[in-house]
């Protein structure tokens, strides 16, 4: 008997391969991380060991070109992908609606979460050291399984490197893994929207 699979998650893995960007981000990241009192307020007040610009800043590809330039290598990936989903977009383009930057020290995680009114989420990876961790996805079922085995792949680990650009459904249960390394990993964040 033929057994066919339904309803396929899809995940996304392109890369940013443009080494000075990468670095101009870099660059652009830690001086957001020493300038921006109230994401760094922020980071504190909620336990964010590191920094996020995720409350404060909203206007990053306006004010510096480095983010304008990683928008439209973003569009080209987030264009892609919605192509793999067959996504009906009534011949459209998703829209970038917000975009962070995360600097998270040793030690640092965040836990599971989904991002709701978006269509794509994704992240691209500024530096990743040794040990800095993986982004952990899980199976959208699982709630949904009650009685069901265990089964060994209930959750994937997407490891990153420098440049990778990862994007997946918003209603994706994701989390990050704690940052076992000794330096900082610097990624930032993204959603798309009808």
């Amino acid at each position: 008997m033929p057994i066919r699979s339904l309803f396929p998650t899809q995940f996304y893995e392109g890369r940013v391969d443009d080494a000075a960007l990468i670095a101009e981000l870099e660059t652009s990241v830690r001086m957001l991380a020493k300038e921006d009192r109230a994401g760094i307020g922020w980071s504190r007040e909620h336990g964010y060991r590191g920094y996020t610009s995720y409350a404060s800043l909203n206007d990053l590809p306006q004010r510096d070109p480095a983010f304008g330039d990683l928008v439209r290598h973003l569009n080209r990936h987030v264009a892609a992908f919605a192509k793999a989903c067959a996504f009906d977009l009534a011949g459209k383009r998703l829209k970038l609606d917000s975009l962070w930057v995360n600097v998270l020290q040793p030690g640092g995680t965040h836990s599971g979460h989904i991002h709701p009114h978006s269509v794509v989420s994704g992240t691209v990876y500024v530096a990743v050291p040794p040990g800095s961790g993986a982004l952990k996805l899980e199976d959208p079922r699982l709630p949904m399984m009650m009685a069901a085995p265990a089964r060994p792949d209930s959750f994937v680990y997407a490891e990153p490197e420098m440049g990778s650009v990862f994007l997946w459904e918003s209603w994706l249960r994701h989390e990050v893994m704690p940052n076992a390394g000794t330096q900082d990993r610097i990624s930032v964040s993204f959603n798309y929207r009808m």
